[in-house]
């Protein structure tokens, strides 16, 4: 437990942070990932707690899920973490933990290693001082967040269900801002067979693949609309062998960002039912939405305003946004009063100065404090 009179003291929170951050955990590295999951088990052996360790599969590390000894028998508070990052192995090299100012530096201390300790130790500082929040609270670290959540997703929406609250701690946005909202995610393949043939001597002959991946592509770009929020990226393209064959086949993956459910009903009908505009030519769509959009109803509006109260006490202006990036949030906000965005402030994530602002720790984890203790 801590011994400073201050039991949100940022220097000693940020200290449990490090330790996080200086095991590298790439999601395609399950050992290491796994080697952060026994560090976070082990942080929860002293607390009136019971662990769950989920052995993980399809080449992604397991799973953690820590449960309040109170409040098990109820529908009550569901806390959603990821341990994994997306930096190789080797990047604390380009990034080590360091301070500067009011930030410190690290392979993902932003998104989002800062907010899940912050969610652990808000709940070891309940333990702590004897109290039992009104509701249970279920801490669950993930492993694969950052590939979408591939093993993870039906634990996520199997807990979802059963809780009255989920709160997310991915990172806050522009300066602090919680998240109560985040478009749907879509993920497609492309596939389009065409007909060789010699592109000198016998160019009638053939039926140009890429050609028609072209086509396709104008398709797509069309179904781009800034003003309703709907995106649709052809982020990687492959086709061809040679420059003196027609091509046979070309290959295209996409990203679709819907910002509602009607949108993306839509949409993805539209994707999947693409076809050739020339004779000869085949494509074929493959995929799927892997998020479904997190809109603000009405119990995360909810919420939101019970979190904004808190935070106003705490003396901070607690302000909402929505945003186009994808979360867990995005798996329980259909069914469950959900609010995303509580970790730490910052910037950078995903990149090679990504940092967190040290004076965050202290107010945001007070906030997740006063969440377990009034949230009813």
């Amino acid at each position: 437990m801590l011994t400073t009179a201050n039991p949100f003291d940022s220097k000693a929170i940020l200290d449990g942070i490090r330790r996080w951050v200086e095991i590298e955990t790439p999601t395609e590295a399950p050992e290491q990932v796994n080697k952060l999951a026994t560090l976070v088990a082990e942080g929860y052996r002293d607390l009136p707690a019971t662990i769950e360790r989920i052995a993980g599969h399809s080449g992604c590390g397991d799973h953690v899920v820590a449960r309040s000894s109170w409040g098990q028998d109820a529908p009550g508070i569901l806390v959603l973490s990821h341990l994994d990052t997306v930096h190789p192995m080797g990047f604390i090299e380009r990034l080590p933990f360091r301070i500067e100012g009011d930030s410190a530096f690290g392979p993902g201390i932003y998104d989002m290693k800062g907010g899940a300790y912050l969610a652990y130790h808000a709940f070891r500082q309940l333990a702590a001082s004897g109290e039992r929040s009104p509701l249970g609270v279920t801490q669950l670290y993930v492993s694969d967040e950052e590939i979408g959540s591939p093993t993870s997703r039906a634990l996520i929406e199997a807990e979802g269900r059963k809780a009255k609250y989920v709160l997310v701690t991915e990172p806050a946005r522009d300066g602090g801002k919680i998240v109560t909202g985040r478009k749907g995610v879509g993920r497609f393949d492309v596939f389009v067979k065409g007909v060789p043939a010699h592109a000198g001597t016998r160019p009638e002959d053939g039926r140009s693949a890429i050609r028609e991946l072209a086509n396709v592509i104008q398709t797509l770009e069309a179904m781009n609309d800034l003003k309703r929020g709907v995106t649709v990226n052809v982020g990687v393209i492959r086709g061809g062998t040679r420059p003196n064959v027609v091509a046979e086949e070309a290959y295209a993956e996409v990203d679709l960002r819907v910002p509602t459910t009607a949108d993306a009903d839509d949409l993805v009908a539209k994707i999947l039912n693409l076809t050739s505009r020339t004779e000869g030519v085949s494509v074929k769509v493959s995929g799927e939405l892997n998020r479904p959009p997190y809109e603000k109803g009405n119990a995360g509006a909810a919420l939101y305003e019970h979190a904004r109260g808190l935070a106003a006490e705490i003396g901070f202006d607690l302000v909402d946004t929505f945003t186009g990036g994808g979360s867990d949030g995005n798996f329980t906000a259909p069914h469950t009063a959900t609010l995303d965005g509580l970790g730490v402030d910052g910037q950078g994530a995903h990149t090679h100065y990504e940092q967190m602002y040290i004076s965050s720790i202290e107010p945001r984890t007070r906030l997740l404090h006063r969440l377990y203790q009034t949230l009813r």
